[in-house]
């Protein structure tokens, strides 16, 4: 998933080379925008396991993989697992600011 380390969002987009990320000025700040796909809970698993191998199968293609770069995008395959983990992980972030900072819905 996202090794704790000079992680794949740490690093300056390959589009804008030249500007820095926000994290070289604000020591320890990381935010993302992810796009995922999802299927309905109940779906079987052996048809999220083959929607999982296809898109990982595009996402690895070279073609797809530089039109994403051309969009400032980058590629991050894996499990149902794997991406269930990282929104966890953004939620619970995510979270803690919102509590943090005392946000309610209106």
């Amino acid at each position: 998933m996202r090794p704790k380390e000079d992680t794949q969002f740490a690093t300056r987009s390959a589009a804008l080379p030249d500007v820095p990320t926000v994290g070289e000025f604000v020591p320890g700040y990381e935010a993302i925008s992810v796009f995922g796909i999802g299927a309905p809970k109940n779906t079987p698993i052996e048809i999220v396991e083959k929607l999982n191998r296809e898109i990982n199968a595009a996402l690895a293609d070279s073609k797809v993989r530089a039109r994403l770069a051309d969009m400032g995008g980058r590629a991050l395959a894996g499990s149902p697992a794997d991406f269930g983990k990282l929104i966890a992980e953004e939620t619970e972030k995510w979270g803690k600011v919102i509590k943090a900072i005392g946000i309610k819905a209106s």
